[in-house]
């Protein structure tokens, strides 16, 4: 099948193959013509499919074939609305609109919050045929009575599930409230929780479905590997890595926004040019690291996973899960950034003992063993133990078998919060948000000496296929050596990582 086979303008098919494709992808192929039908649609997939243009492209062609509208503004009135859940990926959205539109006679433009809301309320005042928007932003328009959105024939929810981890559910209603009841609703999402299913019989009317991949699926053409890393020993062994493999574009993700701030940082001390990405970061700041990353200026982008949404980089070579995800889900988004659009990538995973269940439960999620590879120099010490981790006020355990008791995690948390108090004295003194260089975590989750004692001994990677704590001395394996297994056994579903 190619593009010419789906019935697009030959005007959008011209745009896709000067962007080099030739056919479409799997989800494109399917959605499309649901689309282009006038359907409901309920779209299931993940990063890196093709997921962006299976809607683009026929909403680019049923506007092309249809006449305007205008606003009560006497302006171009909005036919297409797409809502998503970040900054960066309303961008990205925006930008393939303007790839795959280029030789049509339809405006669009992108609104969403950070910057300045005057040249948005002139835009959306003057109309466009396609609005691209964050919900927050959209709502402080509608708010404000610049915007009307009268005139919307599409509606399109992209990665929803996302919208409703960052608590947008409330904001996606109040917008469903104010567009036509009629109209062609299209709602993409990588998992299918019951609250998306909730919002899709809210939203959808007689919806077909389509589903590329399961969503507990990995992309085959990315290699993982598991280094198994003493607690104080991450940062260095991150740079290592990223050195002794000469890596010129790397994707990294922290649990926190500290932990990026701070591995940055490190980078950055040890020659390795970085910039972190997070919520907290200005709109400028995280369009010039996201354009320094792109274009090669920047080796490493530290980012965490809410912030990471929308980064759109067909030959991203290298991704690093430096804190193992809390959630297995959020893995497979992560890993998702690589191996894209037929390309091969490398996912690695910076494995404490803190983590092994994690880690145990992402193995678990995703069906497969993956290989783990001790690097000389940077495994556990001798004796090390895994503590629970501190996640902003909560305590969460993440070692492998049963968490300690209720005065350990208590403990945990205590000297979590004093170390949180020292980094804000430390911050008003001058001296930044760098993270202890010794034995700390370095994203600010060290747990403390009164952590310590919880169960088991030197730590599942030298224990059995079963997940034992016991203090063994074997050496982790090598997936290709046949070695026992480290990595099963119990885990524990754990709350929803923090941006």
């Amino acid at each position: 099948m190619n593009f010419e086979d789906l019935k697009l303008a030959p005007a959008i098919v011209k745009a896709v193959r000067e962007q080099g494709y030739e056919t479409p992808t799997a989800i494109q192929a399917q959605a499309i013509p649901v689309v282009l039908d006038g359907h409901d649609l309920l779209g299931g997939a993940q990063t890196g499919t093709g997921k962006t243009a299976a809607f683009v492209l026929p909403i680019l062609h049923k506007l092309s074939m249809a006449h305007s509208a205008q606003n009560k503004f006497g302006g171009t009135g909005i036919r297409a609305l797409v809502l998503t859940p970040t900054r960066e990926l309303a961008a990205q959205v925006e930008e393939s609109v303007q790839t795959y539109g280029k030789f049509l006679q339809l405006t669009s433009t992108v609104i969403f919050g950070g910057v300045g809301m005057s040249p948005q309320i002139s835009r959306v005042k003057k109309g466009v045929d396609i609005l691209v928007a964050t919900p927050g932003r959209l709502l402080d328009l509608l708010g404000q009575g610049v915007l009307d959105l009268g005139q919307v024939q599409i509606l399109v929810l992209d990665e929803a599930d996302r919208m409703l981890d960052m608590g947008f559910i409330h904001d996606v209603k109040k917008v469903l409230a104010v567009v036509p009841k009629e109209k062609q609703s299209l709602l993409f999402s990588a998992t299918f929780s019951d609250e998306i299913r909730d919002l899709a019989s809210t939203l959808l009317k007689n919806p077909q479905s389509v589903q590329v991949t399961p969503r507990n699926t990995t992309v085959q053409r990315i290699t993982q590997t598991i280094h198994p890393v003493g607690r104080g020993k991450k940062k260095a062994l991150l740079a290592h890595i990223i050195q002794q493999h000469n890596w010129s574009q790397v994707l990294v993700f922290t649990r926190t926004k500290f932990g990026a701030n701070n591995v940055a940082e490190f980078l950055t001390k040890n020659g390795i040019d970085a910039l972190a990405l997070h919520g907290n970061k200005s709109q400028g700041a995280r369009t010039q690291a996201l354009s320094g990353f792109k274009s090669g200026e920047i080796r490493a982008l530290v980012a965490t996973d809410i912030a990471a949404r929308g980064i759109d980089i067909d030959d991203l070579p290298h991704v690093v899960n430096y804190d193992i995800p809390n959630v297995s889900e959020d893995y497979v988004h992560r890993i998702g950034r690589t191996g894209r659009a037929g390309a091969d990538g490398a996912a690695v995973s910076l494995v404490c003992l803190d983590e092994e269940g994690f880690m145990q439960d992402i193995e678990r999620y995703t069906k497969q063993n993956i290989e783990v590879v001790l690097v000389d120099g940077f495994g556990p010490e001798a004796g090390e133990r895994a503590e629970p981790i501190a996640m902003g006020r909560q305590t969460i355990w993440g070692g492998a078998g049963k968490a300690p008791g209720r005065d350990v995690m208590m403990a945990a948390a205590k000297a979590a919060r004093s170390e949180m108090m020292e980094r804000v004295r430390d911050n008003r003194g001058g001296n930044g948000g760098g993270g202890r260089s010794g034995g700390g975590r370095g994203n600010g989750q060290g747990a403390g000496n009164g952590a310590r004692g919880g169960p088991g001994g030197g730590g599942n990677f030298q224990g059995n296929r079963n997940g034992g704590m016991g203090g063994g001395n074997q050496q982790p394996r090598h997936a290709s050596q046949g070695q026992p297994d480290p990595l099963r056994g119990g885990g524990n579903v754990q709350p929803r990582n923090t941006a």
